[in-house]
């Protein structure tokens, strides 16, 4: 790891998502000053994402998959779809700043910087098209750095913004863009953080940091939407703050408040990095699991806030085990169930790791497995396309095997130690006392984390059902826990 170039003094790291990014003039009030004042406006490191949906129009979209620049110049269908895609982003960022920034001479920078990335960016994508028209240049070598090229400009952006309006509210803000828009250098991520922030005094400004870093590794080939969270945790990892902090639109609590409930959720106040990884693994990412393991090396502790609750401490995460055996949040995930049935396959190795290559090759996530004496299934996170290209390989694979694809969902009770609470049997007599039929269940040997496989539709009722049942009998789960005693 890169020598930290100087000792940045007492100071927090700070991440804010693009939903919130749209919310900015409340963060202002609320997060960037609230009540400080003078020295007490700084030691805080802010990295921003671009603003809600920018990103989506760049890329895709993130749930949907409905192509935006990229997508659109990768097909190459329509030779000026992405050019019309890319005037659109420049509409959609006009729009955002617009909304946030009220003097004139403010909304008259942030044009010219959207103009000139984006018109930029065009001009890039034109000569790059051109220059792949000639048979010695495949542009397929070039997606990949083209990605990095249109992730760079949403949080470059916002950066600009944010540092620009704090500054009409006289906090000294500096904008450290590690886009590396125009730079002819090469760094590695640790050099490109170290370089951009060598001579940023932590305690006299208020540096706000694109969420995208330009370096030779490359952030969108191993982590693609997933690196703001990468760059945010690697400039905790070099400065060593005394925490790191992701500010969400919401406290992290023991299930989403709009399906059971605000008055029966309960925060979490304190975890660890094992439940925040069990969370990501249900897609419910408290922060990126890379992130998280940088965070946990650099011996940094991470707290999840609610950027408009400014009071609250909010959730810490760190290293330290459970006071005392408890759950602490109920999540669910809609999946699809891989089952390989082969008769032939009790003693027989290799099955397994046959399939774990295929999903692989396919980028498929796994979230979870079973395996008895004949049948192996995978519960996996993916595009259903993805999943039929799975199933096309395996039956070549193995053509005497019945292959069987469902979609279900996973409802999932976790906490740092929930040895003794019998989550498995309280759980299980909760749904069957919700009339949810159970798919399957099962639950590890650590005791963190117990799974219940349900169908698409009943996922919801069975968080309510778990939630009520384990985390907050006494709202409504008292005669399940009573069942299952």
């Amino acid at each position: 790891m890169t020598e930290t170039p100087k000792d940045f003094g007492p100071h927090t790291v700070e991440k804010i998502g693009g939903t919130s990014m749209s919310r900015l003039p409340e963060l202002v009030d609320t997060l960037f000053i609230g009540g400080r004042e003078g020295d007490a406006l700084y030691g805080r490191v802010f990295v921003v994402s671009a603003f809600g949906g920018i990103t989506d129009l760049l890329l895709e979209h993130k749930k949907s998959g409905k192509p935006g620049v990229y997508g659109l110049f990768a097909s190459a269908e329509n030779d000026h779809g992405w050019s019309d895609a890319l005037t659109r982003v420049a509409e959609a960022m006009g729009t955002a700043h617009a909304a946030v920034l009220d003097h004139p001479a403010d909304k008259s920078m942030a044009d010219d910087f959207v103009r000139e990335r984006i018109e930029g960016a065009r001009s890039c994508l034109i000569d790059l098209q051109r220059l792949c028209s000639y048979g010695h240049f495949r542009l397929s070598e070039h997606m990949l750095v083209i990605r990095e090229l249109l992730s760079g400009l949403g949080e470059a952006h916002s950066a600009f913004v944010t540092a620009m309006l704090l500054r009409r509210h006289n906090v000294n803000a500096r904008c450290v863009d590690l886009s590396g828009w125009r730079d002819e250098a090469e760094y590695t991520l640790d050099e490109r953080i170290a370089s951009g922030l060598q001579d940023v005094d932590f305690a006299t400004e208020m540096p706000i940091v694109t969420g995208y870093a330009q370096c030779r590794e490359g952030l969108m080939r191993e982590f693609d939407r997933g690196y703001s969270e990468v760059t945010f945790s690697r400039i905790a990892a070099l400065t060593r703050p005394v925490e790191a902090i992701i500010h969400k639109e919401f406290h992290l609590s023991s299930a989403d408040p709009k399906l059971v409930g605000a008055e029966t959720v309960q925060k979490i106040g304190h975890t660890n990095y094992d439940v925040a990884d069990q969370l990501s693994n249900m897609g419910m990412e408290a922060i990126h699991p890379t992130a998280a393991k940088a965070l946990r090396r650099a011996d940094v502790p991470l707290r999840v806030t609610n950027a408009f609750d400014p009071g609250d401490p909010g959730t810490l995460i760190d290293d330290q085990p459970a006071g005392k055996p408890g759950a602490e949040i109920v999540t669910g995930l809609n999946i699809y169930a891989l089952e390989v049935f082969e008769q032939d396959m009790v003693g027989v190795k290799g099955y397994d790791a046959t399939i774990l290559e295929v999903l692989k090759r396919h980028g498929v996530w796994i979230v979870s497995k079973t395996s008895n004496a004949n049948t192996i299934t995978h519960y996996v996170d993916a595009p259903l396309k993805s999943i039929r290209r799975v199933e096309r390989d395996l039956a070549e694979r193995y053509p005497s095997a019945d292959l069987n694809v469902r979609a279900l969902s996973i409802a999932s009770v976790i906490g740092r130690d929930m040895g003794g609470l019998r989550v498995l049997s309280r759980g299980l007599a909760a749904l069957e006392g919700a009339g949810i039929d159970i798919v399957a269940a099962q639950q590890t040997t650590r005791r963190v984390d117990v799974q219940f496989v349900v169908g698409r539709d009943d996922l919801k009722a069975a968080i309510r059902a778990l939630h009520a049942a384990i985390i907050n009998p006494g709202a409504g789960g008292a005669a399940a826990v009573e069942k299952a005693a």
